[in-house]
């Protein structure tokens, strides 16, 4: 038998990487985890930690204005954007912080540098030499510029979160979750927004009601929402951009002042690894082809996580990593299912989905095999301010007993909401079950299991 350093070396500190290891050595396993950057990954040092950190503050600005219908009064607000950034920043160094205090508790070894497969078994830190019995790739993604002319003067989400000051005019290029939601944020803290977007409506791939009545809203809340524009050309100005597009209605030129930000996807961080020499597959875009059981081409390699290109989702890599380690090193059997996977889109209002859409259930059962159930309403903390925010619930069902296929929500609390339902839609709830149950009053959530 081969002698190893340790059972298992995993390249990527994130939050896939992070629940793995963790994980591994809760049951006795060696383990060493490699990272060239800060700890924590994408989500909590640039992505969903200071994101929502982001939206709590832009939520303050409606709540303001909403206390004064229920008879508060307020000086002259004002708002210290540099103030947010200090604040926001120092959770992320604490939460980043106690990643680290944790792997050491754990008793994994964290090795700092860029980590490249040498062999089936082998990992290269810069130098150092780790031999492993098995291997993990958790190396996640990152955002993308365009192969345009002048992309070099846009920045990506990560560059979002190293403005010192808040733009008064922002550019905003993409439809997808990052994009809309980083959209709502800057035009509720005052920012003037231009959403430019490919396609007809934000968000593919969500229900086609929740995309209607997220466009809505963005365009309700002041933002300049253009789609089927794509930008040809980024030329600077002396107060920013100059974006020449081509939209819908022929070309167009719009003065970017100070800003404009990328969010048209991501890449995985794949480059570089050793992977394919040593016999992992990478699909057309580089993510690791892998299989729900996450093994590779490579029988001791294995991936979790954004690099997949499988449900980027940080749930989701946390629990196929916790899911492997389970089997591994824990003698259990229980894979990751793909299936039924709630997630959540912080824009304005807030967005809750679990399940198959309306348009993905006609696709698998046809228009005499499902029924739609919604209702649209203004949300009672409405009624006295007056402001139009609207929320939709919606279920999808399936056959005479009306198996919940989907459960869809937008509006105020959408993600708490929908995260308790969908424990009800993949344990394969029925309609019926959701009439059984008596609602909590007044409230949102008892709309969905009210709806005729």
């Amino acid at each position: 038998m081969n002698d190893f350093a340790y059972d298992l070396v995993v390249l990527g500190a994130g939050s896939g990487g992070l629940a793995t290891a963790k994980r591994a050595a809760s049951y006795g396993a060696s383990v060493a985890i490699v990272e060239q950057g800060r700890v924590g990954g994408t989500c909590v040092i640039r992505g969903c930690v200071p994101k929502k950190l982001m939206v709590y503050a832009a939520e303050f600005a409606h709540l303001v204005n909403d206390a004064t219908a229920y008879g508060w009064s307020f000086g002259s607000a004002s708002h210290d954007w540099l103030r947010l950034v200090e604040s926001r920043d120092r959770a992320v160094a604490a939460l980043e912080s106690t990643h680290e205090r944790l792997l050491a508790a754990s008793r994994v070894e964290l090795v700092r540098g860029r980590g490249c497969l040498r062999g089936a078994h082998e990992v290269d830190v810069d130098g150092r030499v780790l031999t492993a019995r098995y291997v993990l790739v958790a190396t996640g993604g990152r955002p993308c510029l365009p192969p345009i002319e002048g992309a070099q003067h846009a920045m990506t989400s990560d560059g979002v979160f190293e403005l010192r000051r808040r733009p008064d005019q922002l550019a905003i290029v993409g439809g997808g979750y990052i994009a809309c939601e980083f959209a709502g944020i800057f035009a509720a803290m005052g920012s003037r927004v231009h959403l430019l977007m490919r396609g007809d409506l934000p968000l593919r791939g969500f229900d086609g009601d929740l995309r209607r009545e997220l466009d809505s809203a963005l365009r309700a809340s002041g933002i300049d929402v253009r789609p089927r524009t794509v930008v040809r050309e980024i030329r600077p100005s002396a107060a920013g951009v100059v974006l020449e597009l081509d939209a819908a209605d022929g070309r167009a030129r719009l003065a970017a002042d100070q800003c404009l930000l990328y969010a048209i996807g991501r890449r995985p961080n794949t480059e570089g690894l050793g992977l394919e020499q040593i016999g992992v597959e990478l699909d057309s875009q580089g993510h690791v082809v892998c299989g729900e059981d996450a093994v590779t081409a490579v029988p001791n390699v294995f991936a979790v996580g954004d690099v997949t290109g499988r449900a980027a989702l940080t749930p989701v890599a946390i629990q196929a990593g916790r899911l492997l380690a389970d089997r591994i090193f824990g003698g259990k059997t229980a894979v990751m299912s793909y299936r039924n996977v709630p997630t959540a889109v912080f824009t304005d209002p807030p967005i809750g989905s679990v399940g198959l859409t309306e348009e993905e259930a006609l696709d698998n059962y046809g228009a005499d095999g499902i029924r739609v159930y919604k209702a649209r309403f203004r949300p009672m903390l409405h009624s006295l301010t007056g402001r139009d925010s609207f929320t939709l619930v919606k279920l999808v069902v399936k056959g005479d007993d009306e198996r919940v296929l989907g459960c869809h929500l937008i509006g105020k609390d959408a993600p708490e909401i929908v995260q308790g339902f969908a424990v009800a839609v993949k344990m394969g709830a029925t309609k019926r079950d959701f009439d059984d149950t008596v609602g909590i009053h007044p409230s949102s959530a008892e709309e969905l299991v009210t709806l005729r």
